[in-house]
């Protein structure tokens, strides 16, 4: 019983991180869009899109995140 409880909690994990990785790029369009039109978010790196996460849900003026958010997808 244990071991299928392992078992179970291994594969749920491993499923859930492959998840998250993939929409961490295409999840992020849609923010990224309002800021920086036709930046491409398909090579951004997980530290990116955090970063990038950080900065559109976080304090500032527009312009300030318009320029942050270019100046990270460049």
């Amino acid at each position: 019983m244990k071991r299928t409880i392992a078992t179970a909690l291994v594969a749920f994990t491993a499923l859930t991180g492959a998840a998250s990785a993939m929409t961490n790029a295409t999840g992020i369009q849609n923010d990224v869009s309002v800021y920086a039109p036709n930046a491409d978010t398909s090579n951004l790196t997980t530290a990116e899109v955090n970063l990038l996460k950080s900065v559109i849900h976080g304090g500032g003026t527009e312009s300030e995140k318009r320029a942050a958010v270019r100046s990270i997808v460049q």
